[in-house]
């Protein structure tokens, strides 16, 4: 074997590998037909006329025979492997919808939470500003109070300052 094939065997090891260990932490991963894929990656995509691994020259026709089918998919093959991926993508929408549903209910309770929590600070600033006003009514009716009594002292004081007649 070259140095270049030990190379291309040798990524195509890895690839396999870095595969497999996707597949066994993400079971959306499909590993049909992986090895077709590795290589498609490994060496990029077909040539049209020849037949990978097989040296320069070879045909299709040749490698595979004039009525064989076994390097092109069936039509059935085609519309099946459609339809797997119709049906990934149908699961890919609901997937996304449902995702799209929870933000907004999400979304929805943040909002409400803070309403609730702007509705508590505004409750709280007319507590304290009618508290507030309280006190300055109850100190302005204790001032009013010293203010008269002031007054009667001055009075009584007048009084006692009168000579008697």
């Amino acid at each position: 074997m070259t140095s270049e094939a030990g190379e291309i065997m040798e990524k195509l090891k890895e690839k396999k590998a870095e595969y497999e260990a996707i597949a066994s932490s993400d079971s959306s991963v499909n590993l049909e037909n992986i090895d077709n894929r590795i290589i498609t990656e490994v060496l990029g995509p077909e040539k049209y006329g020849r037949v990978r691994f097989q040296g320069s020259g070879v045909t299709p026709t040749q490698y595979f025979g004039s009525g064989s089918q076994q390097y092109m998919p069936s039509g059935s093959q085609a519309q099946a492997e459609l339809q797997r991926l119709r049906d990934q993508i149908a699961q890919m929408q609901a997937s996304t919808v449902e995702q799209i549903a929870e933000v907004q209910r999400k979304y929805e309770e943040l909002q409400q939470q803070l309403r609730a929590e702007a509705a508590e600070r505004e409750a709280a600033a007319a507590a304290r500003e009618a508290e507030a006003r309280a006190m300055v009514a109850e100190q302005s009716k204790k001032y009013d109070d010293l203010q008269l009594q002031l007054q009667q002292m001055m009075h009584m004081f007048q009084q006692s300052q009168k000579p008697p007649s």
